[in-house]
């Protein structure tokens, strides 16, 4: 099977197996490995994408469902080699310790400031529930976020 979309500002086809998860298509096909497979559930979060504005678990969606989407993964947020502001804060508050959860928690923090430039603390913690850090303990997270939106993103 084939499927055509837009990865990180680029059009890109994909050829994959029938019943092949768009996370398993990102990773093993497209070479995105900021895409991580944690629980394949959509549980934990870790394979946390951008598509058409929303972030969602690529665990739970088939490949072919990708088709005409427009698709941002952790890959997709650096610019001419330069990190984004939420990734630089995210260093800068010792954010993460193991890093698998990173770029799911990232894209989710990323659909949020998209979404609510100014989200409260509750609306931060709302908009990265369902991305699991087993590290951390959220609150390096949550600053960096909430900085970030002070910053204006």
């Amino acid at each position: 099977m084939k499927t055509t979309f837009i990865l990180n500002g680029e059009k890109r086809i994909l050829n994959f197996e029938p019943n092949v998860t768009l996370a398993d298509s990102l990773r093993d096909v497209a070479g995105m490995k900021s895409v991580k497979i944690g629980c394949n559930r959509g549980d934990c979060g870790t394979c946390t994408i951008i598509m058409n504005g929303n972030a969602v678990k690529s665990c739970l969606i088939l490949s072919s469902e990708a088709e005409g989407a427009e698709i941002m993964t952790l890959e997709g947020l650096c610019k001419d080699g330069k990190l984004s502001r939420l990734q630089e804060n995210m260093i800068s508050h010792n954010s993460f310790q193991c890093g698998f959860c990173a770029p799911g928690m990232i894209m989710a923090a990323t659909e949020l400031l998209e979404k609510y430039p100014n989200p409260s603390e509750e609306e931060i913690k709302e908009g990265i529930a369902g991305n699991l850090c087993r590290c951390t303990g959220y609150t390096p997270i949550i600053e960096a976020i909430d900085i970030t939106a002070k910053e204006g993103k």
